[in-house]
C-alpha cells in the first residue's frame, strides 16, 4: 500500500511483534555474519603473516611488480564509496528518496571503478606471467615468488567476489528504493547493505598496505 507520498507502507513480518524488533534482529544478524566474514579472512591474514616472516625478502623484490597506485587509485574509489553508501542510508532514514537514489548509484558507479581498475591490474599480471604456483612464469629474483602470487590473487580475488555481491546488493536497493519501499519507518535493507559495504572496505584498508606498500 502506496502512502500519500508516494512511499510504499512496509509489512511488519509475522514473526516479529514490531518494526523495531524486525529490524535489531536482522542487525543482530548482520553483525554475525560480518564477524563470521572476518574470522575468515583473518585466516588468510595469518597466513599472510607465516609466509611474510619466511620470506621476507622474497615479499619485498614481489610487492615491486604490483601498481601502488592502481592500489592507491582504488582505496580512493572505496573509502569514497564508504561515504556515498553512508549518505544514502542517512537519505532513507530521512525519507529523501532521490538523494538515496543518487548516493547509492554513485556508490554502485564508484565500486564498478573499482573492478575495473582491478582489471587491468589482473590483465598486467597475466601477460607477465606473475601467478600462483605451476601457472608462474614471471621474471624475478627468487624462485619462490609464486607463493606471494598466490596470496594476492586469493585475497584481492575473493575481496573483489565480495565487491561483486556488494554491487548486486546495491542494485536491489536502487530497484526497491525507485518504487518508494525505503523511508524513515523502514530503511533496514538499505543499512544491512551498508554495513556489509564498510566490511568491503575494512577489508581493502588491510589489503593495500599489506600487498603494495610492504618492504
Amino acid at each position: 500500500m502506496a502512502t500519500k507520498d508516494g512511499f510504499i507502507k512496509h509489512k511488519v513480518a509475522h514473526h516479529f511483534d514490531t518494526a523495531e524488533q524486525e529490524f535489531e534482529t536482522a542487525k543482530l544478524g548482520m553483525w554475525a555474519f560480518l564477524g563470521q566474514e572476518l574470522l575468515f579472512f583473518s585466516g588468510l591474514f595469518v597466513a599472510y603473516g607465516v609466509f611474510r616472516f619466511l620470506y621476507p625478502e622474497m615479499f619485498i623484490d614481489a610487492h615491486h611488480q604490483l601498481s601502488w597506485k592502481m592500489g592507491a587509485l582504488n582505496t580512493v574509489f572505496l573509502i569514497t564509496s564508504s561515504f556515498t553508501m553512508v549518505m544514502g542510508v542517512r537519505s532513507a532514514q530521512l525519507s529523501q528518496k532521490k538523494l538515496m537514489l543518487k548516493y547509492l548509484i554513485a556508490t554502485f558507479i564508484l565500486a564498478t571503478a573499482f573492478l575495473v581498475v582491478k582489471y587491468f591490474e589482473y590483465a598486467a599480471k597475466f601477460h607477465h606471467g606473475y601467478l600462483p604456483s605451476n601457472w608462474f612464469t614471471g621474471e624475478g629474483l627468487f624462485e619462490n615468488m609464486h607463493l606471494f602470487f598466490g596470496l594476492y590473487f586469493v585475497l584481492t580475488g575473493l575481496h573483489g567476489i565480495h565487491v561483486a555481491v556488494g554491487m548486486g546488493l546495491i542494485a536491489w536497493l536502487i530497484i526497491r528504493g525507485n518504487r518508494g519501499e525505503f523511508h524513515a519507518d523502514y530503511y533496514t535493507p538499505v543499512e544491512m547493505v551498508g554495513l556489509y559495504w564498510h566490511l568491503v572496505d575494512l577489508v581493502w584498508i588491510f589489503l593495500f598496505p599489506l600487498l603494495y606498500l610492504i618492504g
